[in-house]
């Protein structure tokens, strides 16, 4: 399945291992202190030894692989503070881009942002969550275009990449989904009334309640998995 979707993407052979590598780290399905010999990336990933090495530097550069002379590289992962952590940059770097998206964003961006919300709220009513994700991307893709930064779009965009590899199966119940069906409605309340100061803190408030869903979905994932 790997060399299926590699031979699909363009880029260098090195980076397309880098990222399949980062995802399975991110997932836990490399899991941390385990060894990532030569010939085990090798074996594993159907690639040969030449982009190895580059792919596991980028991830020791990225803090998810500690490489120790003469005893190879070892998974170093994502423990729940880095998580936590995590959620705390993004959410002082996701207030700033609301703030600076509200100034900046067109009427139009603006009407883009109520439609997806309509969609929100569609598939909340049919309890839909996988739509619900969707849009949910969707709506927030629009805020990181529309801060018109492009370093701060690509910093969030890099953060909910760690975000969700680190759990790639979210559960909330319907009312936890009518929950964050409400905190973007008053995210968009800010929009259109160009708000900055309420968007702040209508955007730190639905990503406080956001880590909160997440690193209880993360608690519950690591108590199932114990459990067998």
């Amino acid at each position: 399945m790997a060399s299926a979707n590699r031979e699909k993407n363009k880029g260098p052979l090195w980076a397309t291992l880098y990222e399949e590598l980062r995802r399975d780290i991110l997932s836990q399905k490399l899991i941390e202190g385990s060894k990532l010999s030569e010939a085990y990336v090798c074996r594993k990933y159907n690639v040969s030894r030449t982009p190895v090495r580059e792919a596991l530097f980028q991830l020791e550069a990225e803090g998810l692989v500690r490489i120790i002379p003469n005893r190879g590289a070892f998974v170093s992962g994502l423990s729940d503070r880095d998580i936590s952590d995590i959620y705390d940059l993004r959410c002082l770097f996701e207030t700033q881009a609301a703030e600076w998206a509200i100034v900046r964003m067109s009427g139009e961006e603006i009407d883009k942002l109520h439609e997806t919300l309509d969609f929100m709220e569609l598939y909340t009513l049919r309890g839909d969550s996988e739509r619900i994700s969707e849009f949910n991307t969707v709506f927030h893709d629009i805020i990181y275009e529309g801060c018109g930064n492009r370093f701060l779009r690509n910093t969030l965009l890099t953060y909910r990449t760690y975000i969700r590899n680190a759990l790639p199966t979210m559960f909330h119940s319907s009312e936890q989904l009518k929950d964050i069906l409400k905190e973007h409605k008053a995210i968009y309340l800010a929009f259109e009334t160009r708000n900055t100061k309420i968007g702040h803190r209508m955007m730190e408030d639905h990503l406080q309640k956001s880590k909160a869903r997440f690193m209880a979905n993360r608690l519950l994932l690591d108590n199932d998995e114990k459990s067998y």
